[in-house]
């Protein structure tokens, strides 16, 4: 296909493996430089002092840090995304993976030796090493540099030890996992909602690393891969790109709003002024993605594509220099001290939670309440706009979608929204019974409205399969659909039992008190309820009537499992004498005058009748998907239990 217009142009252009990164690294260090003598007078005075090692080198070691971070980042995400595993690119790409993460690692430990100078200041040659021993193993910004380099240096290993895709794929996991010691750390430790700022930074770091080392990386690998693929690749890289992009602008957004008091701020403070900076820079790198996907490639794919392939990379060397600027910008801002303060707790509830102490609770703080969760909003943002793009490619080739469906997707999501940024968020660190209302939301309502919807029916309808051996959103739905594992735990019984001993594990185990206390517990609890309550909801909108009686008896028998483990579960709550977390909940509702025992009754009977009530409505929804079923099944005597469509299953011939 690309045969006619595969004139060879690269002599006409530099060796983009050498000058993509070499670009990148030269802009970063130097902007890194160039905004340190400006912000020098706003940086805490410790560190002016520490001398030029520390005021240059620190945030030096720290951009390559960055980039090494992000090398690592985009190499794995373009491995698993957008690479076919039987194309040289996609070894390639694994070992620069591997050797980013070795650089990763590397310049980590020097920025946890340059840190924790910039700390003790003066330290004797005799004691410097169990000094700097009691920094990485006491202090918790100095256990986060640890563990980075722990978990880099393991990543790099593995790199080079693992190649399946599969392997890989929980390689890259892992590669996100650590970033999180490190965005728990830093300005996000003292703002105002630090579960809201540390997954505000984390969603940042992992963005930025994935756009700017996927990049990277197609620069570096380039000349492995025909025009065809190249082009193909880059496709795929823009949409990557554009997430990271949503990414970025929501989780700035959100970290500005814990910084800022006011928006003057932003043109009258050093720390607004760099911040500015590194948003212009952003903006430029949004317009160029745009110009990528909506004008070259268009053109690389024409008749004439070789005229536009020099000014493509061109502009992908204008991108690594904004790259560069933004990577200093940040590296910088993240030691300049924002404009707003960290708040003096004035009462015990402060003292245990870190935040002001709401308004009590009333019927319309239930509706105007919001704490912005960023994580959940942009899970729901990008699972509506995915599930109604997807409805529009099955509407253009003629193909029906059931309304109902999509309206119960979107109900779910919102629902989801409210319950992550709204009163229960706010509230539920005070109270068990809001507290204990959220959690049973995400585990038995979303779910029974996000099930019904049939995502991974549409993804397999909607997304277009691929032909090289890569694997897609497609492929990867195809794959959990198919998975002996998601088989395994979405049979009713096992479902049921995750289920009632995840409830069982969170309130009667310190795992309760981890999630309210640690930012990376409590999105844990939020997405480990989702998926329980997604299994168990799955595990009957999957199900398949069968003539015989005795097919309904396990999921009737599970149905009715669930409803008298919840009323025991609300019983348990209602009766008993003992506070849950007496050293929590025990003090933090007190300061509204509310009885936390009678607070806690009250969780037990919201338990109860939740848990009951969904259940029941889960049957009544089973049992008519499977009376239809069975009537069109009487109705057509010919046809199989095979014949009938499974609420959410995929239907081949309809892919």
């Amino acid at each position: 296909m690309m045969g006619p217009i595969a004139v060879s142009t690269r002599a006409q252009l530099p060796d983009l493996r050498v000058l993509a990164p070499a670009v990148v690294l030269a802009v970063a260090v130097f902007a890194t430089i160039v905004v340190t003598l400006i912000t020098a007078p706003a940086q805490p005075s410790l560190v002016t002092n520490a001398g030029p090692l520390i005021l240059y080198g620190l945030p030096i070691l720290k951009v390559l840090t960055n980039l090494a971070t992000a090398g690592t980042l985009g190499a794995l995400v373009l491995a698993c995304f957008a690479i076919a595993p039987a194309s040289p690119a996609y070894g390639k790409s694994i070992d620069i993976a591997g050797g980013c993460a070795a650089a990763w690692a590397v310049t980590a430990a020097g920025c946890a030796v340059l840190t924790f100078m910039s700390i003790a200041g003066q330290v004797s040659p005799a004691l410097f090493m169990r000094a700097l021993a009691q920094f990485l193993g006491d202090i918790g910004l100095g256990q986060a540099w640890l563990a980075t380099i722990l978990l880099s240096a393991t990543i790099s290993v593995l790199c080079f030890a693992v190649r399946s895709l599969p392997g890989v794929t929980a390689v890259a996991l892992l590669a996100f996992a650590t970033l999180v010691p490190l965005a728990l750390q830093g300005h996000a430790a003292g703002s105002g909602d630090h579960s809201a700022a540390s997954a505000a930074l984390w969603l940042h770091l992992a963005a930025a690393g994935t756009w700017i080392g996927g990049l990277a990386v197609i620069a570096g690998i380039h000349r492995t891969i025909n025009r065809g693929a190249l082009v193909t690749l880059l496709s795929r890289y823009s949409t990557i790109a554009l997430l990271c992009f949503v990414t970025l602008t929501a989780s700035g957004t959100i970290s500005a709003f814990f910084r800022f008091e006011h928006l003057g701020q932003l043109f009258s403070t050093t720390y607004g002024l760099v911040l500015t900076a590194k948003i212009v820079a952003l903006i430029g790198l949004g317009l160029a993605g745009f110009a990528h996907r909506n004008w070259l490639l268009g053109r690389l794919r024409g008749t004439v594509s070789a005229r536009w392939v020099p000014l493509f990379w061109w502009l992908v060397i204008s991108e690594m220099v904004l790259m560069g600027v933004a990577s200093g910008a940040a590296v910088v801002l993240a030691r300049t001290p924002p404009p707003a303060t960290e708040p003096i707790a004035r009462s015990t509830s402060e003292l245990l939670t870190g935040l002001p102490l709401p308004a009590p609770l009333t019927w319309p703080r239930v509706f105007d309440s919001w704490s912005i969760d960023v994580v959940w909003l942009l899970v729901a943002g990008f699972g509506i706009f995915f599930y109604l793009a997807g409805l529009y490619r099955l509407r253009q080739r003629g193909d029906e979608w059931p309304v109902l469906r999509t309206a119960s997707w979107i109900a779910g999501l919102l629902l989801l929204v409210y319950v992550t940024s709204g009163a229960p968020n706010i509230y539920g660190p005070y109270l068990v019974s809001v507290n204990l209302l959220g959690q049973f939301t995400l585990v038995m309502i979303v779910p029974l409205l996000l099930v019904p919807g049939a995502p991974f029916t549409l993804a397999l309808r909607a997304i277009r399969s691929r032909a090289d051996g890569s694997r897609g959103g497609r492929e990867w739905a195809d794959i959990i659909v198919r998975s002996r594992l998601v088989r395994a735990i979405t049979h009713p019984l096992v479902a049921a039992g995750l289920l009632a001993g995840s409830l069982l594990a969170i309130y009667y185990t310190p795992v309760l008190e981890w999630t309210l206390i640690d930012p990376v517990g409590q999105q844990w609890l939020t997405a480990h309820l989702l998926i329980v309550g997604f299994l168990f909801a799955q595990s009957f909108f999957g199900m398949r009537p069968v003539p015989e009686r005795r097919s309904y008896l396990v999921p009737a028998l599970t149905l009715l499992a669930a409803m008298v483990f919840h009323a025991f579960f609300g019983l348990s709550l209602i009766f008993a004498t003992q506070l849950l977390l007496p050293d929590w909940f025990g003090v933090l509702g007190s300061d509204w005058g509310i009885d936390p025992l009678v607070d806690q009754q009250l969780a037990g009977g919201i338990a109860w009748g939740v848990g009951a009530m969904s259940t029941l409505v889960l049957a009544v929804t089973v049992g008519i998907f499977w009376y239809r079923a069975r009537r069109s099944l009487d109705r057509n005597p010919g046809s199989s239990d095979a014949d009938l469509p499974a609420v959410t299953s995929a239907e081949p011939g309809r892919r």
